[in-house]
C-alpha cells in the first residue's frame, strides 16, 4: 500500500483477542511451561516459534503485571520483549484504567496512520520501554530505561549507567561495572530481526517536516509523530519551516517525479533494493533511518552526517533501537557512496573515511583530467580515504570553466549559470562556501533587429505553435517505433511545419516565421549545435532521466570560485599531459609526454570528448569496442560566447525587470547568432548609467 495519504477501515485481528482463563477441563490448554511441586506451573515460555525466551519477564508493568512469573498467555514482539495477558487485559478490557490510555492513542493514530491500531503496535509505540547506550568511554553499555523515562536527544548525548534523566546523576562507576542484560546480546543473531513483531517507527525524526504529504508509518514514522501530521493538523510551524532550505528537496513529494538527485521516502530504489535485499519485504526500518539521515544532511550540509548524529536523533522504543544503531553504519557508507550525503565540498577524510568500509575503496587513484567532473571525483575519493593525484595537461584547473573580469565584471567564458537549483551539486558547493547566487527572473521579452519589442501575445501563440510541432515528431516518434528510418530534427520540424499549414490553410506573417526561427534557434542553443546535425529520434533522449528543477541562478563572483574551492588540498599536476595508459597489470601505469610515469591500483579518465575522439591518449589494452563506439557516435558541438561593454544600460527602457531577452532573426541564414542576450550589470544595474553596464551573448559555430 501506497504511504500516500487516503482515507482507510481497520479491522480487528486475532492479536486483539483476549487469551481464555485458565480451564478446569482437560486438554483445554497445552503446557507449554515447566511442571513444578504439586503440578503447578511456576513460569509459561513462549509460544513463538525460534523465540529463543523460556522465560519471559513482561516490560508492560501494570497493576497486576505477571513479571517473569507464570501467565496464560505471553504475547510476543521480540526475541526479548513480551508482555503477559494480565497487562494485555489492563489495556483491552473496557472497564480497566489502562483501556482509556489505549483508546485515546488509538484515536489518534487510526486518524494519521495507515497501519491497524491493535494493541501490539499500542505496546511498541507507548508502553515498551527505551534502550540507550552509555557514554562513558571503556563501557558503553547498552540500559533499559525505566517505563515512565522519555528519551531525548540531550539523555543520548550525556547518558551514563544508572541515569534517569540528564544532570541528575554524574558518572557511577559502579554502575557501570554492572553486567550488560542478556538480551542485547541476542540483538547480534542474525535472525533477530525475522521475530521482530512490528517494524520500528521513529518519533521526532528530522525527515517528519519533509514528508507532511503522507502516511507517517508509510515512511518509517511514528503515526503520533506530531511534526510527522502538521500537516494535517494545520500545517508546519515557522521553527519548523525554517530549517528547509528551498534547494534541498531529497524526497518526492506524491504524484511527483522527473526531479533529479530524490528518492521516493515510501519505497526502497531500484540499487536499495540490491544492495539490502534483506529489506525488500519490510521496508519501514530501511525508510525509516535513510530518510532520517537525508533529512539530517539536507537541513545542514555544512556537517558530515556520522552515525552519532543519527543515533541521537533515533527515538525509537524497545531492543530494536539497538539493531537500529548498527545498521545506521551500513546504511549511511551506502549514502555516502551514492553521493546523497557528505558530498560537495566537504573536507573531513577523517571522518568521512570511517563511515566507508576499509574493502570499499582502492588504495589510490590517478585521475585525469582536473575539470569540474575530476576535481568533484577526487574530492569524493580523497574523502573516502583513498590517495588521489590529478594530472592536468592545461597550466589551470576548471577544464572549460574559466572566468574572465577584464571588463570589471565577472564573465564566464565557460558556465556562469545553474539551471535548475534544486538538488543541484553547485548550488550545494554554493551555500556550502558561502558563494553567492543571484535569481535570475523567468520573464523573456523578444527584441526586433529595429529595436521594438515583440507583442508577448504573438510570441505566446508561436511558441505554442512550436511545441505543438516537438509533440507532433513526439507521436510520429511512437506511432512508428518499429519502422522508422531516422532524420535530422530540423528536417523534421521543417516537414510538420509546412503539414500544419497546409491542413489548416493558416498562414504565418513573416514576424511569425521570424519567431519560429528564434524558437528554433532556442532549441539549437539547448542541444548545442545546428538541428540539421540532431537526430529526431533521440533530440530528447535526456528527458528520460531526472532533471534539475527550480530557480536559474547566476553565480556573480563566477565558476571558478566554485572550482577553486573544490580543488582545495588536491594533489593536482599542471602541464602534464598523458600520453598512454597500460592496465595489463595489477597496477595502472600512466605515461606522460614528459616522459613520467606514474602508478595507481585504479585510473578514472575524465578528458574531453574531443580528446578521446582524437586518440590523443593511447590505451593498453585497446578500450572495449561498446566504449569506442559510444565515443565516436557521441557529438560535441560549439557554441561561442561573447561579452560586450556599454557606456549605458539603454536596454532598460525597452526590456523591464529582466536578467537575458531574446533576439529575432531577420533571416534564416541569421538564425542563431546572438539570440539571447544576457545582462551581467552588477546589482547597481537599475541605474541607467554604470561603467559596468555588461551584454554577452552567444552564436553556435
Amino acid at each position: 500500500m501506497s504511504a500516500r495519504r487516503r482515507k482507510s477501515t481497520t479491522k480487528g485481528t486475532e492479536d486483539e483477542q483476549p487469551a481464555s482463563p485458565p480451564s478446569s477441563r482437560k486438554g483445554k490448554h497445552k503446557s507449554t511451561g515447566q511442571e513444578g511441586a504439586g503440578g503447578k506451573r511456576p513460569f509459561r515460555s513462549c509460544e513463538k516459534a525460534r523465540c529463543p525466551a523460556k522465560k519471559p519477564i513482561c516490560f508492560a508493568g501494570s497493576e497486576r503485571c505477571a513479571g517473569d512469573g507464570y501467565t496464560s498467555r505471553w504475547y510476543h514482539l521480540s526475541a526479548g520483549e513480551h508482555f503477559c495477558n494480565e497487562c494485555f487485559d489492563y489495556y483491552y478490557r473496557s472497564h480497566r484504567d489502562g483501556y482509556k490510555l489505549m483508546s485515546a492513542w488509538k484515536r489518534e493514530w487510526s486518524s494519521y496512520g495507515k497501519t491497524e491500531a491493535n494493541l501490539k503496535m499500542y505496546m511498541v509505540d507507548e508502553v515498551m520501554p527505551y534502550w540507550v547506550q552509555c557514554t562513558v568511554s571503556g563501557c558503553l553499555k547498552w540500559r533499559m530505561l525505566p517505563n515512565d523515562v522519555q528519551l531525548s536527544r540531550e539523555l543520548i548525548q550525556k547518558y551514563c549507567c544508572g541515569m534517569v534523566q540528564v544532570g541528575k546523576q554524574s558518572i557511577n562507576n559502579d554502575a557501570c561495572n554492572q553486567e550488560e542484560d542478556h538480551r542485547v546480546e541476542q540483538t547480534n543473531d542474525e535472525n533477530w530481526l525475522t521475530l521482530l513483531m512490528n517494524p520500528p517507527l521513529l518519533k521526532n525524526s528530522p525527515a517528519a517536516p519533509y514528508l507532511q504529504e503522507y502516511y507517517p508509518d508509510g515512511v518509517g514514522l511514528s503515526a503520533t509523530c506530531k511534526v510527522a501530521t502538521m500537516g494535517v493538523r494545520g500545517g508546519l510551524s515557522d521553527e519548523h519551516s525554517e530549517d528547509l532550505h528551498p534547494y534541498f528537496q531529497p524526497f518526492y513529494q506524491p504524484e511527483e517525479n522527473g526531479k533529479a538527485l530524490c528518492v521516493r521516502p515510501d519505497v526502497m530504489e531500484y540499487d536499495e533494493v540490491q544492495e539490502f535485499p534483506e529489506f525488500a519485504r519490510e521496508q519501514q526500518m530501511y525508510l525509516g533511518l535513510r530518510n532520517l539521515a537525508l533529512a539530517l544532511w539536507n537541513t545542514n550540509y555544512k556537517k558530515v552526517v556520522t552515525v552519532e548524529m543519527c543515533v541521537e536523533h533515533l527515538i525509537v522504543r524497545g531492543l530494536v533501537r539497538i539493531v537500529c544503531s548498527r545498521y545506521l553504519k551500513v546504511f549511511l557508507a551506502f549514502l555516502t557512496k551514492k553521493g546523497l550525503v557528505n558530498s560537495g565540498l566537504m573536507q573531513n577524510p577523517h571522518l568521512i573515511k570511517d563511515i566507508i568500509a576499509e574493502n570499499s575503496k582502492p588504495d589510490s587513484v590517478i585521475i585525469i583530467g582536473a575539470g569540474p567532473s575530476g576535481l568533484a571525483a577526487g574530492r569524493q575519493l580523497q574523502n573516502f580515504g583513498a590517495n588521489v593525484t590529478m594530472l592536468e595537461s592545461r597550466n589551470r584547473i576548471g577544464g572549460r570553466i574559466w572566468d574572465d573580469k577584464s571588463l570589471g565584471v565577472c564573465v564566464g567564458k565557460g558556465a556562469q549559470i545553474v539551471n535548475g537549483c534544486i538538488n543541484n551539486p553547485i548550488a550545494l558547493m554554493c551555500e556550502q562556501a558561502g558563494i553567492k547566487m543571484r535569481k535570475m527572473h523567468i520573464r523573456c521579452d523578444l527584441v526586433e533587429e529595429d529595436g521594438s519589442v515583440t507583442d508577448t501575445t504573438v510570441d505566446k501563440r508561436v511558441d505554442f505553435h512550436f511545441n505543438a510541432m516537438l509533440d507532433a515528431i513526439a507521436e510520429w516518434r511512437r506511432d512508428n517505433e518499429n519502422k522508422l528510418d531516422d532524420l535530422s530534427l530540423a528536417k523534421k520540424l521543417q516537414e510538420m511545419h509546412e503539414t500544419f499549414i497546409e491542413e489548416t490553410s493558416l498562414k504565418f506573417t513573416a514576424k511569425e516565421e521570424r519567431l519560429f526561427q528564434f524558437h528554433i534557434s532556442n532549441l539549437e542553443y539547448a542541444c548545442g549545435c545546428d538541428l540539421s546535425k540532431v537526430s529526431s529520434l533521440y533530440w530528447d533522449q535526456n528527458e528520460n532521466f531526472a532533471q534539475f528543477a527550480g530557480d536559474h541562478t547566476l553565480i556573480e563572483d563566477g565558476y571558478m570560485a566554485v572550482i577553486n574551492k573544490l580543488g582545495d588540498g588536491l594533489d593536482v599536476r599542471l602541464n602534464t599531459a598523458v600520453k598512454s595508459i597500460d592496465y595489463t597489470g595489477k597496477d595502472v601505469i600512466v605515461q606522460t609526454d614528459d616522459g613520467k610515469t606514474f602508478k595507481a591500483q585504479k585510473v578514472l579518465v575524465t578528458v574531453p570528448l574531443s580528446i578521446l575522439k582524437r586518440n590523443l591518449i593511447g590505451f593498453k589494452p585497446a578500450l572495449p569496442t561498446r566504449k569506442q563506439e559510444a565515443i565516436n557516435c557521441l557529438g560535441a558541438g560549439i557554441i561561442e560566447k561573447i561579452g560586450l561593454q556599454f557606456p549605458s544600460r539603454f536596454w532598460s527602457k525597452k526590456v523591464i525587470a529582466t536578467d537575458y531577452f531574446g533576439h529575432i532573426p531577420p533571416a534564416v541564414d541569421k538564425r542563431g547568432m546572438f539570440s539571447v542576450f544576457y545582462d551581467m550589470t552588477p546589482p547597481v544595474r537599475y541605474l541607467d548609467y554604470c561603467l559596468k553596464c555588461i551584454l554577452i551573448s552567444l552564436f553556435i559555430l
